[in-house]
């Protein structure tokens, strides 16, 4: 059982950074692959990114590879999602997962309950 906490959520103008961190408890943290999925407001949930159990491999959306950069630290139990340049269209309700390295919403078994980044023009 992995319990997914993310914080690191604002407002923020285009143009601008923030970063996002994913705080899992449990012991096995470090065996499943992480991802951040978002959705924004009468869309589909949408993969961003994923990184492998051990940092890597790692793989983006096209929309957001060059300003986006997923990375984990094993020993701290916590995964990050560093945004800069952001967008007008970046704003969403950011998820972060735990399960199976991939792209498809249903690898990922374990979820957090979400954290609101707004970019305003």
């Amino acid at each position: 059982q992995v319990q997914l906490v993310e914080s690191g959520g604002g407002l923020v103008q285009a143009g601008g950074s923030l970063r996002l961190s994913c705080a899992a408890s449990g012991r096995t943290f470090s065996s499943y692959a992480m991802g951040w999925f978002r959705q924004a407001p009468g869309k589909e949930r949408e993969f961003v990114a994923t990184i492998g159990w051990s940092g890597g491999p790692t793989s983006y959306t096209d929309s957001v590879k060059g300003r986006f950069t997923i990375s984990r630290d094993n020993a701290k139990n916590t995964m990050y999602l560093q945004m800069s340049d952001l967008k007008p269209e970046d704003t969403a309700v950011y998820f972060c997962a735990a399960g199976s390295y991939g792209t498809s919403l249903r690898r990922y078994t374990y979820w957090g309950q979400g954290t609101q980044v707004t970019v305003s023009s």
